[in-house]
């Protein structure tokens, strides 16, 4: 899956054209190294988002493409 769809997916970031906004700035990193929004999400990597002074970092645990509100939380376990 996308980065920009799984970021919208599981509501890390609300809007897909946010997120895609977000990795297009270099502030959005899987795995260590900078992601743009096609780049491909799978299970186990780690995620880090930059939001001004603060920073999410967080695991993927799981890829869905259609969730609900309530299944969401569990695509992602917070690291930091």
């Amino acid at each position: 899956m996308r980065l920009d769809k799984f970021l919208k997916n599981s509501r890390l970031i609300k809007r897909r054209t946010i997120a895609k906004e977000a990795c297009d700035a270099g502030r959005v990193m899987i795995n260590g190294r900078t992601a743009k929004a096609g780049t491909e999400v799978e299970e186990g990597d780690i995620i880090e988002i930059g939001f001004g002074n603060r920073r999410i970092k967080v695991e993927v645990v799981q890829v869905a493409e259609h969730v609900t509100k309530d299944q969401s939380r569990e695509m992602y376990r917070m690291i930091e």
